[in-house]
């Protein structure tokens, strides 16, 4: 699969996610996925989560339990080779529990195969995420 169709794929996912359109993100997602939380983020205690719905409970829906809100911005695609796309981008958000808004930089690589994604790998400040946990 070409490169521009990997991007537009990833950029269909963001734009669902942004909408709660939860079947789309998952529908993309090859059933066997592989999703890795970045390193000491208080959600890489599943890593790997293996397959759409272990991604859904162990990370989405924990993302909407804990979060009065929590919003994606700034993203910029970036088409890398073996089927990857590097997302760079931040996350706008409010933890619920201490009330604390944190703006944390954020980056995300893809491995597409066959039109869906097969692995995830974020990588983020885990140091803002784990301070707005803190109370």
């Amino acid at each position: 699969m070409k490169n521009n169709q990997n991007t537009q794929i990833i950029d269909t996912m963001y734009n669902a996610f942004a909408t709660g359109d939860m079947p789309t993100v998952l529908g993309s997602m090859n059933p066997k996925i592989e999703w890795n939380e970045a390193e000491s983020n208080s959600m890489a205690d599943g890593n790997p989560y293996i397959g759409p719905d272990a991604i859904l409970n162990g990370v989405f829906a924990r993302l909407g339990a804990n979060h009065d809100y929590f919003n994606l911005a700034n993203i910029k695609l970036h088409d890398m080779s073996n089927n990857q796309v590097l997302a760079t981008l931040r996350y706008d958000a409010k933890n619920k529990e201490t009330s604390k808004a944190y703006n944390a930089q954020a980056a995300h690589l893809w491995t597409l195969k066959d039109g869906k994604v097969i692995a995830f790998q974020q990588y983020v400040d885990t140091k803002k995420l784990a301070d707005a946990e803190m109370k």
